[in-house]
């Protein structure tokens, strides 16, 4: 059986100290959704297993790829799961001390949650039960509880992880701080006054928009402002109310026209494979599994891919529209949206936000449409310019790449493919495209760039690693779960730097 290197799975252990048994179950890896392996048991459990594993190799260099797939060619074999004696000597091999010591943690985390349980239950008892539907207006400043983050609990952190005052949980949508900074200062005050005088001009100026909104957008006027920096709207204020009109008719047009198409023969593989994708985009944030919604994204999907037969549906396309979907939520609903019902919102907001996100998200593509097309040819370059690219501004990096023969296409492609969201936090992603829509060819260009600073940010992290399965691993679950706005302020400002350095110069990265 041939081996996909793309997709890793995660391992929970469970155990029993009374009666000594241990089983394990096999969950998929949703990149920062969850969290990584500790490293410490990690390498324990490689040193343990190298010397289970008595081999006679004629150097002594660390496992490769090739290694690594003869070791797992019959990992995931079709229809073996559910018929699986995991008494049987092939279970039997996981090692006792890595399982009493992950055991004994998952217990005293779990006698760490029983501590003051009063306060736990007083605190939940208080959150709001109903969420405030408010009237759509870009302009007008949407008010904001300032006790709402004291309400949620904090995420229980891992010891491996950097400490926090107050971390958002990982299916928090809002773009807080993950510092705990207040959510509205007197210079994000100042920010949000320049970003209304700009938007209430006869006619915005879209190139001082575009310097505004580089270092982040605020909530208030984020969705208007997408909408200018899209393309989706004019810059002439007059013009707006008559486009948006016109453009949400048009799409429902489409709806009207080629929806019911969905179920004829030659459409019937894209529908069933956007079906499919719809309950796994996002899994860990309710809104997402609302069956309103994921109608919303199957129409909104199934009509781009009927309007774009060049490349049609694509895995990972998906993906894409759910920052739209929550930034123009956000413009009806005064709470975070992570669990918001949707059914509460009248029919023309839900249509409004369907149409809004099937436009932005079309302006998107037409930019990078050729990731998208057979054999993804805009992916495949993409991928070939960062290995130059890292190879000129981290060497060491690229060597030890090199030297444990692990490939930029078998982690790159997802970050290409999928604009980094399997690897960011959505409040991440957010900020992100404040910036990406800021710039010239911020998505098919910038994000180059941004990939590069990403990567050597874990360099220390790589460098560590000392074998293809530990180094793929990392990669693939990278630990950005508490990561906020300052961190993708400071990503993005390396990713500048990069560029400034090579964008005009690009026999810097040549050899």
């Amino acid at each position: 059986m041939s081996f996909t290197p793309f997709f890793l799975y995660n391992i929970t252990l469970h155990a029993s100290l009374n009666s000594r048994n241990y089983f394990c179950h096999i969950q998929p890896v949703y990149g920062a959704q969850h969290p990584p392996l500790d490293p410490r048991l990690t390498k324990n459990f490689i040193k343990e297993r190298s010397k289970v594993n008595t081999v006679p190799l004629k150097n002594k260099k660390a496992s490769s790829f090739h290694e690594f797939a003869r070791n797992t060619s019959d990992a995931w074999d079709i229809g073996d799961d559910e018929e699986e004696d995991f008494s049987s000597p092939s279970f039997q091999t996981l090692n006792s001390k890595v399982a009493l010591a992950t055991a004994a943690q998952v217990l005293e985390n779990h006698s760490k949650l029983r501590v003051k349980p009063e306060r736990s239950q007083s605190t939940t008892s208080d959150v709001p039960a109903n969420y405030k539907v408010i009237k759509s207006s870009s302009d007008a400043q949407l008010s904001r509880n300032s006790s709402d983050t004291c309400l949620r609990n904090p995420l229980h952190k891992q010891q491996s992880l950097p400490l926090r005052p107050i971390i958002p949980l990982v299916a928090r949508i809002s773009d807080q701080n993950a510092s705990g900074a207040p959510p509205m200062t007197v210079r994000e005050k100042t920010r949000l006054e320049k970003f209304r005088q700009l938007l209430s001009n006869q006619n915005t100026d879209l190139d001082e928009l575009r310097k505004c909104s580089w270092p982040g957008v605020p909530r208030e006027v984020r969705p208007i402002t997408w909408r200018l920096l899209s393309g989706y709207l004019p810059a002439n204020t007059e013009r707006r109310k008559l486009t948006l009109q016109r453009k949400r008719e048009e799409y429902f047009g489409f709806i009207e026209q080629y929806y019911d198409s969905r179920n004829e023969e030659h459409h019937q593989d894209t529908y069933r494979q956007i079906h499919i994708d719809i309950p796994r985009t996002n899994p860990l944030i309710p809104l997402f599994q609302q069956p309103l919604v994921q109608e919303i994204f199957e129409r909104i999907l199934f009509i781009w891919a009927i309007r774009h037969p060049a490349s049609g549906y694509v895995q990972g396309i998906n993906d894409l529209v759910t920052p739209f979907f929550v930034v123009f939520l956000s413009e009806y609903v005064e709470e975070d949206v992570e669990n918001f019902d949707v059914t509460n919102l009248s029919q023309d907001m839900l249509r409004s936000i369907e149409a809004d996100s099937f436009w932005c998200m079309s302006k998107l593509l037409d930019g990078i449409q050729d990731n998208y097309t057979f054999a993804q040819p805009g992916i495949q370059k993409k991928v070939k310019a960062l290995e130059e690219l890292v190879s000129r501004i981290d060497e060491q990096v690229h060597n030890h790449f090199r030297r444990y023969e692990v490939e930029y296409l078998q982690f790159a492609f997802r970050w290409m493919n999928n604009l980094l969201m399997r690897e960011l936090p959505l409040r991440c992603t957010i900020r992100l495209w404040d910036t990406y829509q800021s710039e010239p060819e911020g998505f098919s260009h910038f994000h180059l760039y941004v990939c590069a600073a990403f990567l050597i940010k874990w360099r220390k992290e790589i460098l560590d690693e000392e074998d293809f399965q530990g180094l793929l691993m990392l990669l693939q679950n990278l630990p950005t779960i508490h990561w906020g706005n300052e961190e993708i302020g400071l990503l993005l400002a390396e990713a500048y730097r990069l560029k400034y350095m090579f964008a005009d110069a690009p026999n810097h990265y040549r050899r």
